[in-house]
C-alpha cells in the first residue's frame, strides 16, 4: 500500500513541477519575457508556456562576438484579464544562464 501511495505521489509531482524543475531556462525565459512585455503593455498579467511545445536546444553558437549557449521555442499564452492569446515564444540564452533575448509573434 505505501509503495502504490508513493508512486502516486511521484507521478502527481512529476505532473506538477516536472518541466519546471527539469529546465530553470525556461522560468528564466518566460519571467524575463513578461518583465519585457509588461513594458510594452501593462495590462499582460502573466505569460505562461505550453510545456508540450517547448524545445529547449544547447547550442554552441555565437551572434557577433556573444556566445548563444540554449535556444528555446514552443507556444506560450499571454493572459489578458480574462482572455488568453497563443503566441510562438523563442529565447536566447548565453553564459552563465543569462537570458539575451525574448521574442513573441504577434498572432
Amino acid at each position: 500500500m505505501s509503495f502504490r501511495l508513493s508512486v502516486v505521489a511521484a507521478l502527481f509531482l512529476q505532473l506538477s513541477f516536472g518541466p519546471a524543475c527539469a529546465e530553470p531556462e525556461l522560468e528564466a525565459c518566460r519571467s524575463s519575457g513578461l518583465v519585457a512585455l509588461k513594458e510594452r503593455n501593462p495590462s499582460i498579467s502573466n505569460v505562461s508556456l505550453d510545456m508540450d511545445s517547448m524545445t529547449v536546444a544547447k547550442a554552441n553558437a555565437k551572434v557577433e562576438d556573444t556566445p548563444i549557449r540554449t535556444v528555446v521555442i514552443g507556444d506560450a499564452y499571454l493572459e489578458q484579464g480574462k482572455k488568453d492569446t497563443r503566441r510562438t515564444f523563442l529565447c536566447l540564452i548565453g553564459e552563465k544562464g543569462k537570458v539575451l533575448l525574448t521574442f513573441f509573434t504577434d498572432k
